[in-house]
């Protein structure tokens, strides 16, 4: 060790990336070994580790983030897990969480399933092999088996939506119960007495859809299942499940989407049919997305606060990673309100 500390001649050239090889030679151990160092996955010596610490600060092998890493085991890097970025709700969510945690020191993965089931289980196994320090996850499916698995091993999720069921998986969810019934609501007392449904999943047991059908219930109505079709939370969705209601007589005088691009997909087929909005069927959405307020009529809906969630998520993991927080899980509800504007 003595001879390596007299010399630089294995020091790198200037302007050069300092290598594994260069730090293994300096260190006098293998490449693998500093390889388990850096990534800190294998059980690796006292000594060893030592000896690869002290090469990676002479070489300056990415000293800033690496020597970080090596002191606290932790990568400086959250997920996001999200089924769609075109989306602007998740777009909030995940801003809100940036300005959280990014002056805490933390950079952000964002990653965009699409909704499917296997792209989501994708990226939670491949942030888990990156190192991230925590997850937010907005999940269309429940992959509650693996995320345990990730906790199990010291990986913190929040989840954004109650899908997953965990005890040590922090909640932020949205009153959408109680959103869903405001909507609803206000569509009867404006009149309408053929309340439809676009919604996003199928279920009557998913917080929307029950807000829903207890406003019908509290105004006198029969939910009906003939009047609540599925739209997959998309635009085009909305559109497909439009054209089914319209194809059913006699059609709604007012829909009630769960969330507002499904409402603004609606509405591009009730124009495409000649009716209007709101004269001939009244639209009300959820989510208040910047786009509600664009569209001519301009739509009427409920907030869904996305920028709150996610900066609430980012309290939560930075709580979580930081050891703040005990191993109960903690349930944070966001309040919803109505938005009234034009289309209904």
């Amino acid at each position: 060790m003595a001879e390596r500390d007299q010399t630089v001649a294995d020091a790198p050239a200037a302007g050069r990336r300092v290598t594994i090889a260069q730090v293994a030679d300096r260190a006098g151990v293998s490449a693998t070994t500093v390889s388990h160092v850096l990534s800190g996955k294998r059980q690796v010596s006292a000594g060893a580790r030592a000896l690869v610490e002290q090469a990676v600060q002479e070489l300056g092998y990415r000293p800033n983030h690496v020597a970080r890493n090596l002191r606290t085991r932790r990568s400086q890097m959250l997920a996001v897990i999200i089924p769609d970025i075109a989306n602007s709700y998740y777009t909030g969510v995940a801003r809100g969480l940036a300005d959280v945690v990014d002056p805490a020191g933390y950079g952000t993965y964002v990653c965009n399933t699409d909704g499917l089931l296997e792209r989501e289980q994708k990226f939670i196994q491949d942030v888990l092999d990156r190192g991230v320090d925590g997850v937010a996850m907005a999940s269309v499916h429940t992959a509650t088996d693996l995320v345990a698995e990730a906790v199990r091993v010291g990986t913190p999720f929040v989840c954004l939506g109650g899908s997953i069921d965990h005890p040590e998986v922090d909640v932020i969810t949205a009153a959408d119960d109680e959103g869903s019934w405001l909507a609803t609501s206000y569509l009867i007392r404006r009149g309408a007495q053929r309340v439809a449904m676009i919604a996003g999943v199928a279920g009557e047991e998913v917080p929307r859809s029950v807000g829903y059908r207890r406003a019908l219930r509290d105004a006198g109505l029969v939910p009906r299942d003939d009047l609540t079709v599925i739209g997959d939370w998309t635009r085009a969705g909305g559109r497909d499940a439009m054209r089914e209601l319209l194809s059913r007589e006699p059609h709604p005088d007012a829909v009630f989407c769960a969330n507002d691009l499904m409402a603004i997909g609606a509405m591009d087929v009730i124009r495409e049919r000649g009716l209007s909005v709101p004269g001939d069927i009244a639209l009300v959405g959820f989510d208040d997305v910047e786009a509600a307020s664009l569209v001519t009529p301009a739509l009427t809906t409920v907030t869904n606060p996305s920028y709150e969630a996610g900066r609430t998520a980012g309290e939560l993991l930075l709580d979580r990673v930081r050891g703040r927080r005990s191993e109960e899980r903690r349930t944070v509800l966001l309040p919803c309100r109505l938005v009234e504007r034009e289309s209904a």
